[in-house]
C-alpha cells in the first residue's frame, strides 16, 4: 500500500549501447539474492582477471517468465567485451529511448514503480519495447535499512510519434 501513495520522479533519456559482463540463469523469485550476490562476485572477479574495466555500477536485467520465476542477467557495464570464462559472458543494453526513474525502497516493493513507468510510456505515446533494468546505487551489504537503498529502473520503448 505504501508504494500506490508515492510520487515517482520519471525522466526520458536517449540511451547508447553498453557492452557487459552478466551471468545468466532463470531462478525462483526467492533464490534472487543469492543469484545476485554469486553474479555480482564472479563478473567482478573475471573482469579483474581479463584487466577489463567495469564502467558503471551493477545491474540486472529481469526477463519475467511466470509470476515465480525470473530469467535474469546480472553483472556490470564494460569498456570492453570479456571472453567467456565460467558461467560470465558478455552481453549489452540496448540503445534508444527510455524512461528512468530512481526508486528509494526494498526491492520486493517495486512493482509500483514498474507500474508507473509503464503508464508513463504509454501516456506519452510509447509502448514499453525490451526487457528493463535496475541499476543498484546501494549495496545491502553496506546499508542494512531497505528503506534507503536507491536503485535506478530503465524501461526502454519505442516511440510511436513525439514523447514528452
Amino acid at each position: 500500500m505504501l508504494g500506490a501513495m508515492r510520487t515517482y520522479q520519471i525522466e526520458q533519456r536517449r540511451l547508447m549501447a553498453a557492452s557487459t559482463a552478466v551471468v545468466r540463469s532463470s531462478v525462483l523469485v526467492s533464490e534472487l539474492p543469492g543469484f545476485m550476490s554469486h553474479a555480482f562476485r564472479s563478473v567482478a572477479q573475471i573482469l579483474a582477471n581479463q584487466g577489463i574495466s567495469v564502467a558503471g555500477p551493477p545491474f540486472a536485467r529481469h526477463h519475467h517468465v511466470d509470476d515465480d520465476r525470473f530469467s535474469i542477467e546480472a553483472g556490470f557495464p564494460t569498456t570492453s567485451a570479456v571472453l567467456p570464462t565460467d558461467d560470465v559472458v558478455a552481453s549489452s543494453l540496448p540503445p534508444g529511448p527510455a524512461a528512468v526513474m530512481t526508486y528509494v525502497g526494498p526491492y520486493d516493493e517495486m512493482k509500483p514503480a514498474y507500474e508507473a513507468l509503464a503508464e508513463w510510456i504509454v501516456r506519452n505515446g510509447g509502448s514499453p519495447a525490451s526487457s528493463p533494468w535496475e541499476v543498484y546505487f546501494t549495496d545491502p551489504a553496506e546499508e542494512p535499512d531497505p528503506q534507503k537503498w536507491r536503485t535506478e529502473i530503465v524501461m526502454p520503448f519505442h516511440v510511436a510519434d513525439t514523447v514528452g
